[in-house]
């Protein structure tokens, strides 16, 4: 949880005009509404695990470093496209600080909600 916290300051400050409200803490995850309509839910047990989701309309898509497709080159994070494919992480990096994954991944949904996989 103290990772979320810090992590909701450093996206409360990095995206104030994107996001619809602050970023709010749950549980374990930290949920964000950007006035775009994106939602995003994050969840970092640490800078090697993550669970990073988003919905862009009716479309689902997530990145998480569950270590389950040795076959792609991004081993172990993989992204999980609208469609129900696995592929390659085109944005984040394991062991990257939380605020670094999360803002990069954030930047590159702003540009293209799909990653490239619609």
């Amino acid at each position: 949880m103290t990772a979320h916290i810090a992590l909701k300051g450093h996206i409360d400050k990095q995206f104030a005009v994107q996001l619809a409200a602050p970023a709010q803490l749950a549980q374990d995850a930290l949920l964000l509404h950007f006035v775009n309509g994106l939602r995003m839910e994050l969840r970092f047990a640490g800078a090697d695990e993550y669970v990073l989701a988003w919905q862009w309309g009716d479309a689902q898509l997530r990145i998480d470093t569950a270590p389950l497709h040795p076959e792609l080159a991004t081993f172990p994070q993989h992204l999980h496209d609208m469609h129900g494919a696995v592929r390659a992480d085109p944005v984040t990096q394991p062991g990257r600080a939380p605020e670094d994954n999360a803002g990069a991944l954030i930047d590159a949904l702003f540009r293209d909600p799909m990653l490239g996989t619609a």
